[in-house]
């Protein structure tokens, strides 16, 4: 991607939480310039994975397989200086994007429509291979109810409404054609983007970046390091 769609996306993402009275945490509107006098006190935020994340999966179709995040809080199941069980993340789809089918280890979450359009997942078990099951129905947790679905049967999440997902859940989102772009939560257990993701095909994580112009904002791997 290049810088300049990472900042209209930044932009975009802040303008549309700023829409539905979504407020952030400060250090969400520092500049890189700023970073760059950042000390210790902000180790939480480097060492966490903090803040903003915009990814295409690798593959450079943002349009089509992307998804907008910003990772709020969160522990770290590799140091133990962060003791936190939780992690929670704010999250936006445009019409037309796919969050690819993956399915996690260990976390297990919550993903709520927090407003905008209907939010559809399709979800599958993962078989003792770890492969996607087709053929097993899914049982589904969804706001206290629990029920049965299909494998891959498609989910509707209207505003408000949620799933919990278990580890080896398989499941991929996207945007109810004609409904709009989505905020989406997610609450869960602490989260490791880095060994916890099983795709179903192998994904990239962030993206490749093309530097056509200054960065707005600091993507949360790109932080510098704390200034002594």
């Amino acid at each position: 991607m290049k810088r300049s769609e990472i900042n209209q996306c930044i932009r975009k993402f802040e303008s549309r939480l700023k829409a539905h009275r979504f407020e952030l945490p400060p250090f969400l509107s520092f500049t890189p310039e700023a970073w760059q006098e950042k000390g210790h006190e902000y180790d939480e935020i480097r060492d966490n994975a903090l803040g903003w994340d915009i990814t295409d999966y690798g593959e450079g179709h943002f349009a089509t397989k992307g998804l907008y995040l910003i990772t709020l809080r969160n522990g770290n199941v590799h140091n133990d200086k962060y003791t936190k069980t939780y992690a929670e993340k704010i999250m936006m789809l445009d019409e037309g994007q796919l969050s690819p089918n993956h399915f996690h280890w260990n976390k297990m979450e919550d993903i709520i429509n927090r407003g905008g359009g209907n939010l559809a997942f399709r979800l599958w078990n993962a078989d003792k291979d770890e492969k996607v099951d087709r053929q097993t129905p899914v049982k589904v947790f969804s706001d206290g109810r629990t029920y049965t679905v299909e494998a891959g049967a498609e989910i509707i999440l209207e505003p408000g409404q949620s799933l919990t997902l278990y580890p080896y859940y398989y499941h991929e989102f996207y945007v109810q054609p004609g409904t709009g772009y989505a905020i989406i939560g997610e609450v869960s257990m602490c989260n490791d983007d880095n060994t916890d993701n099983c795709f179903e095909d192998a994904q990239g994580r962030f993206p490749a970046i093309e530097e056509d112009e200054p960065a707005y904002r600091l993507l949360c791997n790109e932080y510098p390091p704390a200034k002594d």
